[in-house]
């Protein structure tokens, strides 16, 4: 199976020669050396614009390994809920990344309420993303693609659990990369308030803290099925400690004349786990480019 690129020209440029140099501006913006070898890393998905300068940021940091489970978001209510897909390439501007046919054949065994389903990832941007970064720093990666649609906190559970089971197996580094938002479309002072009661629940590497904190909060956290994967995998792998890097809120350029008519924009969250596992986790960039961002009901 070829799945096409889906936000090409809208997320991210479809100009292969265009792509390559913004984001090798976004990596050497922020580029540290020695770069760090992790087990998994949450990164925002919103177009690049907007999340861009972020992720590179963070992609920056690491030693990226040749084979990832990529756990992304199912925003739209379309196909299967815990969605994979087990063989076949996507293509994006730079070329195909082949999908670890191995691999996800693995994690299918460890979770079986995986289900394979190509209408969930057909227009789905949050894995998409990161493709472009991924083909430019490690060309010869392969990967698992995972859309959660689902926000019932067993599911997520046994999703990590699973996550977990097949990267302790292999002696080969297999990497995690995650991705979110945070809160979504509230004024500066909720937003801010929001974010902090969740990252106060990751910074403790609490999956079900998280959950609970934003459900009850009704924080628009789009990626609470992803990080909670993440975050139940880092409990299962040994993960002790996180520490939070970075917190501010960014306005894009473009839209400073419009300062008196619209909230800021948060700009993403550091967080780091000292080795094995290194945590990007983002509040919501607000703009044109991210769609579909609403948290969906429990029943979902």
């Amino acid at each position: 199976m070829l799945r096409p690129p889906a936000v090409a020209g809208r997320f991210y440029p479809a100009d292969a020669g265009e792509l390559t140099k913004q984001i090798q501006q976004y990596v050497s913006a922020t580029a540290s050396s020695p770069r760090k070898t992790v087990r998994a890393c949450l990164v925002p998905h919103a177009g690049y614009l907007y999340s861009g300068a972020v992720a590179g940021a963070v992609f920056a940091a690491l030693e990226l390994p040749k084979r990832i489970i990529l756990l992304g978001v199912r925003h739209f209510p379309r196909g299967q809920p815990l969605a994979i897909l087990s063989e076949g390439a996507w293509q994006t501007p730079l070329g195909l990344a082949p999908v670890d046919a191995e691999l996800a054949a693995e994690l299918k065994r460890a979770c079986p309420l995986l289900r394979e389903d190509a209408v969930a990832h057909s227009t789905e941007h949050s894995l998409e993303v990161q493709l472009p970064f991924l083909q430019v720093l490690a060309p010869e990666f392969r990967f698992v693609p995972v859309a959660l649609g689902t926000v019932r906190y067993e599911e997520l559970r046994d999703v990590g659990e699973a996550v977990a089971q097949v990267v302790a197996a292999h002696k080969e580094q297999v990497f995690i990369l995650a991705t979110s938002d945070m809160n979504h479309y509230e004024d500066d002072a909720t937003t801010r308030r929001k974010d902090h009661k969740a990252i106060e629940q990751i910074l403790k590497l609490d999956p079900r803290g998280l959950y609970d904190t934003v459900r009850s909060e009704k924080i628009s956290m789009c990626g609470l099925g992803p990080a909670v994967a993440t975050l139940t995998a880092a409990g299962r792998l040994g993960i002790a400690r996180a520490e939070l890097v970075k917190y501010g809120r960014l306005l894009p350029p473009l839209l400073l004349p419009l300062l008196l008519l619209l909230p800021p924009l948060p700009l993403p969250l550091l967080l780091l786990l000292p080795p094995p596992l290194l945590l990007l986790l983002p509040p919501e960039l607000r703009g044109a480019e991210e769609e579909g961002c609403e948290l969906p009901p429990e029943d979902d």
